[in-house]
């Protein structure tokens, strides 16, 4: 009997295309959308799109309706941290706790063996017995960074079909030569439960009333120099939208939640050597290796730099071989083993 498999159905091509690629590969495929931001029975725009995919593919389609666990793991969360004075990511937070943990329950109950989506990643089951995210051919696709607070049980029962891919254009191939209505749909941009800019959607949900106020600018050595206009709307690196004259680019440094203040630096006061975290997810080592050189990446863009990292109880100290900029509390830290993510955590 096939192995079945739920699979994230956004609507778009590459988790169109992943649809495609388990059936092709012999799995009952059962594709999901997963509706978090809608109440039942109301079902947005890429769910009707990804019924259609579906249909093509000839598949059956699901919508599940995942919006107080959205709710509570991810939006509340994302609030939390930025009344903290902290930046998350909410991606993160959303693949561990929705787009894994509660597709694998909800797929359960169908009977399914492994949830899948179009993550441009591999999954593999190394020698340690570990299962391991191993980074996509498609460099420039890469998503193993929102990938790396996976479980080893989620890991266990995962399936990312375009990982051994060597670019989108392959994928968008695919999707041309099925005629599949979705391969030449935009990719999806930013955070999907925020339209404006964070500040203005903390305004909107908690009311103006509700979030910290204006406070005073300081510079680094104490001195005030100007209003801000609530914490809320800085995060460190920042330097457009300060709305501040100081005669030259200055840039934020540090938020202090207690005072109520914006710390303002030079742009070479945000390079450091050391930093540490917490909420530490291990994934390919039991244990991680303070004599090993590992790749750090402090944001999804970053490009990495070689490193070292020790675990101690709970806290992970991570020193760099050069400098790092604008190391941000809140923000994801991923160190790689090479090719494989070692580990996951949240900067303090």
């Amino acid at each position: 009997m096939a192995k079945k498999v739920v699979i994230g159905m956004s609507g778009g091509v590459d988790s169109s295309v992943a649809a495609y690629l388990l059936k092709k590969q012999g799995y009952d495929v059962i594709g999901v959308t997963m509706e978090m931001w809608r109440d039942a029975p109301e079902v947005c725009e890429d769910g009707i799109e990804a019924k259609k995919v579906a249909d093509q593919i000839g598949i059956p389609h699901v919508i599940m309706h995942f919006k107080p666990e959205f709710e509570s793991s991810v939006v509340q969360n994302f609030i939390d941290e930025y009344l903290c004075g902290r930046t998350p990511n909410p991606c993160v937070m959303c693949n561990r706790c929705i787009k894994w943990q509660a597709l694998m329950n909800r797929g359960a109950e169908l009977g399914a063996d492994y949830v899948a989506t179009g993550h441009y990643a591999r999954v593999e089951q190394l020698p340690n017995g570990r299962y391991a995210v191993r980074n996509s051919k498609a460099a420039a696709k890469d998503q193993t960074y929102v990938l790396c607070q996976l479980t080893q049980d989620q890991l266990a029962h995962t399936i990312m079909p375009l990982g051994e891919f060597e670019s989108k254009d392959e994928i968008r191939k695919i999707a041309s030569g099925l005629g599949l209505v979705s391969a030449d749909k935009k990719d999806s941009q930013d955070v999907c439960f925020i339209d404006d800019d964070y500040g203005t959607f903390l305004e909107t949900r908690l009311g103006k009333e509700n979030l910290p106020g204006p406070g005073d600018f300081v510079w680094k050595d104490g001195t005030v120099v100007g209003k801000h206009q609530g914490i809320t709307h800085y995060t460190i690196g920042q330097r457009k939208g300060l709305n501040i004259a100081l005669g030259k680019p200055v840039f934020v440094q540090k938020i202090d939640v207690p005072n109520n203040r914006v710390i303002l630096c030079d742009n070479d006061d945000l390079f450091v050597t050391e930093l540490t975290a917490d909420t530490v997810n291990l994934v390919s080592e039991e244990v991680l290796d303070p004599n090993k050189e590992y790749i750090g990446k402090i944001r999804y863009s970053d490009k990495g730099t070689p490193c070292h990292a020790s675990l101690d109880s709970d806290v992970l100290t991570v020193k760099f071989e050069r400098p790092v900029r604008a190391v941000t509390p809140g923000q994801t830290l991923v160190l790689y083993d090479g090719e494989y993510v070692a580990a996951g955590a949240l900067i303090q």
